[in-house]
């Protein structure tokens, strides 16, 4: 409940509830909120038990943890193996990589190809990009703009 709570943090809160209740009437107040947050408890865990007694035998294990939508996904993945195979088989897909790939071949900057060193054609392969294999637009070359004529101005309309 309170984990997050430092050793700093505490003794401040001693010290601001010893100087707003003071030292004689700090233990009777530490007394009613012990006792406030046992009835809270006692109230909640009986609400629990009443609700798990109406809902009958056939949710004797409910938990009301298990009504958190994070919870409840992670049992059942964690029950149904036809589950776990196809979240194995989607972690093993590198949607990063396959995205850079993507990126980087429209960008031109992939990997460079092999090429044998000592001959002339492989300082040329590695200086010209790529070339597009038939069939499939050549995303580096640009696009010549198109030369429409351009529809009449209508004063009126604007």
């Amino acid at each position: 409940m309170f984990s997050d709570i430092g050793v700093l943090e505490l003794v401040a809160l001693v010290v601001l509830a010893v100087l707003v209740f003071g030292p004689d009437k700090l233990p009777k107040v530490i007394q009613d909120v012990s006792r406030t947050i046992r009835k809270i408890r006692q109230f909640s865990d009986s609400a629990k038990q009443d609700i798990r007694d109406e809902l009958g035998p056939d949710f004797k294990d409910f938990e009301f943890e298990d009504l958190n939508p994070k919870t409840f996904l992670r049992k059942q993945l964690d029950q149904n193996d036809e589950l776990r195979e196809l979240k194995e088989l989607g972690d093993s897909f590198d949607f990063r990589k396959d995205l850079n790939d993507v990126a980087d071949s429209v960008n031109g900057t992939g990997p460079e190809p092999a090429a044998v060193p000592g001959t002339s054609t492989a300082k040329t392969a590695a200086a010209s990009p790529p070339s597009p294999s038939p069939g499939t637009p050549d995303l580096l070359k640009k696009r010549e703009p198109a030369h429409e004529e351009r529809p009449p101005y209508d004063a009126d309309a604007t």
